[in-house]
């Protein structure tokens, strides 16, 4: 995979992002759903809580191993994500119906849902205004987006120093983002594109890293394409023994209730 360094930072162009993202989740389906688990509530139900009532149709962007089917039983939902790995889990799971597409080519029609459901991939999903048209297209007028994404702000210091020990160990500053403005910086984005902002809320939630595999499990699901597997088994294993003491990770996340602006619809 080609990877432009500029100093001690790395951004990675958008064909190579995809395919990797795509190999990412592939071969670790279910990563983010089994992360979200060493959570002290979970993320996924304050989500759906912002989500429209009972029998609406919601379409689940990039919908993974598909975690909020069950927390929508009563929704005509549809999940949709470009991971055969990620679907086949979601099958497995029993959650269905699900659709393996393209984020920037919905197989659904215009203005037919009432809510559309974007849990942690605006950031990483590409071209990002192309899948934001979409999303505008396939909400009927009044339609609702809610997205969560991971933010930066709201770390304490002792949250902030914790994760600096993380990316230190995997020899890194950052996870190399496509859309770091898809995170703190949502609200202004999705505002240039047309979408009037209802809410827009954070919430700090704390990973309990309390085995060696909850450390290790943490390397797995970072986005990090220039990891080398020498350096990830170097730091499953070092991260592994850094939780072994019931370590703490706090987990910062925006949630932001959108619709279309007037006369934006569709």
């Amino acid at each position: 995979m080609r990877l432009l360094q500029k100093g001690r930072t790395y951004t990675v162009d958008e064909q190579h992002w995809r395919r990797y993202l795509g190999a990412f989740h592939d071969a670790r389906p279910g990563i983010t759903e089994r992360l979200f688990r060493l959570a002290d509530a979970s993320p996924y139900e304050w989500l759906a809580t912002a989500l429209p009532a009972p029998q609406r149709t919601v379409v689940d962007l990039a919908c993974g191993s598909a975690p909020m089917r069950s927390l929508l039983p009563d929704a005509r939902w549809i999940g949709i994500d470009a991971s055969a790995g990620e679907l086949a889990e979601a099958v497995r799971l029993g959650r269905r119906p699900v659709v393996r597409a393209d984020a920037t080519a919905l197989p659904v029609r215009s203005a037919c849902a009432d809510a559309v459901c974007a849990s942690m991939c605006l950031p990483v999903l590409t071209p990002l205004p192309q899948v934001l048209d979409e999303i505008r297209r396939v909400l009927r007028p009044g339609g609702t987006l809610v997205a969560m994404v991971p933010a930066q702000s709201g770390l304490s210091l002792r949250g902030a120093l914790a994760w600096a020990r993380v990316m230190y160990t995997l020899r890194t500053l950052r996870q190399p983002w496509p859309n770091p403005r898809a995170r703190d910086g949502l609200a202004a984005l999705l505002r240039d594109a047309g979408f009037h902002i209802r809410s827009d809320e954070r919430r700090v939630f704390t990973l309990h890293l309390d085995t060696p595999e909850a450390g290790a499990l943490l390397v797995d699901g970072l986005y990090l394409p220039h990891l080398t597997e020498r350096r990830a088994r170097t730091a499953r294993r070092d991260l592994g023994d850094w939780a072994r003491s019931g370590r703490r990770l706090e987990l910062p996340l925006r949630r932001i209730v959108t619709a279309p602006a007037p006369g934006l619809e569709g």
